[in-house]
């Protein structure tokens, strides 16, 4: 396999987009997600249009020792990963008193701790061959605490000074980190997190547009990336000014509009 892009949660919005986005550039894929007949399905289309390789590995990531298996699997049939995008992850709305913690412990596991998994297990690699790119899907969330959605918002905190960090650690190496941080896109996402009657989430972007600024930022090396000229400004020029208290309730005021 060559160029190859290993994908989490490829079955489905930005991952599944991306999947289509790198196979248009000419490079094999490795497409991760819990669903595999959804895998399989897309698989098969997208080597029907273009001539590169794709391998399916249908695991749960937040289950013991699944990103190892992944890790192992590959290293057995000797696929090296040039290209590393951290795309599962849900949310879920409503009070962290009322949620069940099944919910939201799944939901650090996935969003938080598989992500620095996988990144831990494929970096040493491309540390070595001296080239590689890490694309982490983050958000707009990751810039503010949200009320009624406070475990996801903190993931993706997460997610942007985590991608940060090792950016610069790696630098020298010739190996990139870049985070996307898309408002809200078009997605199963707000299906999963009982969302979809929120004001602020009706108004998404398109999936395949904000893959496409993902992938073409991780190509040219950017470390921070919004889909929109305006959520870049209102979160690097406006809120930091704005006080705490006032940010909170206009954050929950839009999580709840």
């Amino acid at each position: 396999m060559k160029n190859t892009a290993l994908i989490t949660g490829a079955s489905s919005g930005i991952g599944r987009e991306l999947a289509w986005v790198h196979a248009e550039n000419g490079g094999d894929l490795v497409l991760v997600a819990r669903r595999g007949e959804v895998l399989e399905e897309l698989k098969q289309q997208i080597m029907e249009i273009h001539d590169v390789e794709v391998v399916c590995i249908a695991i749960d990531l937040t289950e013991p020792g699944a990103v190892k298996q992944v890790y192992d699997q590959l290293e057995a049939d000797d696929i090296e990963v040039e290209y590393l995008i951290n795309n599962a992850g849900f949310g879920n709305l409503g009070p962290f008193y009322q949620h069940d913690w099944e919910t939201d412990g799944g939901m650090i596991q996935l969003n938080v701790s598989v992500l620095c998994e996988m990144t831990h297990r494929f970096l040493p690699g491309m540390i070595g061959r001296k080239r590689g790119r890490i694309l982490n899907i983050g958000s707009t969330a990751g810039f503010l605490p949200g009320p009624t959605m406070a475990v996801y918002f903190a993931s993706k905190a997460y997610v942007l000074s985590f991608s940060q960090a090792i950016a610069e650690e790696v630098a020298r190496f010739g190996v990139t980190v870049t985070v996307l941080c898309p408002g809200p896109v078009e997605t199963e996402f707000f299906d999963r997190a009982h969302a979809k009657e929120v004001g602020m989430f009706k108004k998404a972007a398109g999936a395949r547009k904000v893959a496409e600024i993902g992938y073409r930022s991780m190509n040219d090396g950017r470390l921070v990336v919004f889909n929109e000229w305006r959520l870049w400004f209102l979160l690097n020029w406006v809120t930091p000014w704005v006080p705490r208290q006032t940010l909170l309730k206009i954050s929950r005021w839009l999580l709840a509009g």
